[in-house]
Order: C-alpha cells, then sequence, then structure tokens
C-alpha cells in the first residue's frame, strides 16, 4: 500500500513523466486543461540542436568533448559534454539531449542507489546520439525510479540515507526530501525542454 505522504509525489512524477514523452514524441500532449495539442515526434537534428553559442550536449566521442567541456560522461560512443566542479560559470546553454542524457542518468542512477546495487557511476551510462532512443531510454529510468518507489514503506520515506546516490545531498535526506526533489528535476527540465521545441519550431 502506497503511503499517503508518498502518493501526490508518485502522482506527480507520473504526469511529470508522462506529459514530457508526450511532449517528445507526440501525437499530441495534454495543454493543462485536458484539451490535446498536436505534437511532431522530435527529429534527430531537433535533438542535438544548439540554440546559442558555446553549447553543451551530447556528441560523439570520437569528435572530444565541446567549448568549455573537459570530458564526455558515459560510455560508448557518445557521451555528455561535462568537467569537473566547479562547472563553468556562466553555465552553457544546454541542449534536449544534454537535458534528457541528464534526466535519464539520475534516475537510473537514484533507482540503482537506492534499491539496486548501490555500485552504478556515471561512467556506467551509455548515451545515444538518437531522439526515439534517448526518450526509451527516459522511460526505461523512469519505470526503474518509479519501482523503486512503489517498493518504500512509510518508515522508508523518514529514512536518512536510504538512497545514497553520490551526486546529490541523497546519503544526508530523508527519503521523502529525495522523491520531492527527482520531482523537481522533471518538472524544469521537462519545461526546459518543452520551451526548446517551441523555440526549435519558431527558429
Amino acid at each position: 500500500m502506497i503511503s499517503p505522504r508518498l502518493a501526490p509525489l508518485l502522482s506527480q512524477f507520473d504526469f511529470a513523466c508522462g506529459r514530457l514523452v508526450d511532449r517528445l514524441g507526440g501525437p499530441a500532449v495534454d495543454s493543462g486543461d485536458g484539451t490535446p495539442v498536436s505534437v511532431d515526434p522530435m527529429t534527430d537534428d531537433e535533438f542535438r540542436w544548439e540554440p546559442a553559442p558555446d553549447c553543451w550536449s551530447v556528441r560523439r566521442r570520437s569528435a572530444g568533448p565541446g567549448p568549455r567541456a573537459t570530458f564526455l560522461a558515459g560510455r560508448g560512443e557518445w557521451g555528455r559534454d561535462s568537467a569537473p566542479h566547479p562547472h563553468p560559470w556562466p553555465p552553457p546553454v544546454t541542449t534536449i539531449a544534454w537535458r534528457l542524457s541528464h534526466l535519464s542518468e539520475m534516475l537510473v542512477l537514484r533507482a540503482d542507489h537506492t534499491s539496486g546495487s548501490h555500485t552504478l557511476t556515471r561512467d556506467d551510462y551509455v548515451d545515444t546520439g538518437d531522439a526515439a532512443t534517448a526518450t526509451a531510454a527516459f522511460q526505461t529510468g523512469a519505470a526503474a525510479w518509479r519501482k523503486v518507489l512503489l517498493s518504500v514503506d512509510d518508515a522508508a520515506l523518514d529514512t536518512v540515507g536510504l538512497c545514497t546516490y553520490p551526486h546529490g545531498s541523497d546519503p544526508d535526506e530523508p527519503f521523502l526530501e529525495i522523491v520531492w526533489w527527482v520531482n523537481q528535476e522533471v518538472l524544469h527540465h521537462g519545461a526546459e525542454i518543452a520551451l526548446l521545441r517551441d523555440l526549435y519550431r519558431a527558429r
């Protein structure tokens, strides 16, 4: 049984993820008042479109990192522009590819560091250069995190360090705070991706 404290956050997560997937692939997305708005599937060109100079993106490893990035995170043929802390300032504008990769990796790693092996790192994440595969990867990450949420009881929500994800405050926060934060990540990056789609269409 889902804790009454978790239920609204789970509902919010499901809605935010579903809306983002619809916004990426169509054929329609909920406008917010229940009215469907037509959406064209995202192309690979749009997925990697750089709307400003010196963007960070997902790039072929053979091409090397982009401006102000020092390495490509992950493994495989593609990697995500990155740099050690402190990151460049002002922060680079990031592409849809970068933002979707960030979300997907976060969901997969947080799921693993809550109820998995507790061993996955950013070096284990495999990026992709095409929109369809990246959208599917986001759905896989969302499903993994959702499975974690369905497995926790009310006491777990108050457990500090239940998630040991190494790139946030997870080891020092009650799990309920982490659930809230993950929702904020999906909501705000999802909104950024939606805006980038609008700008690409209007360019």
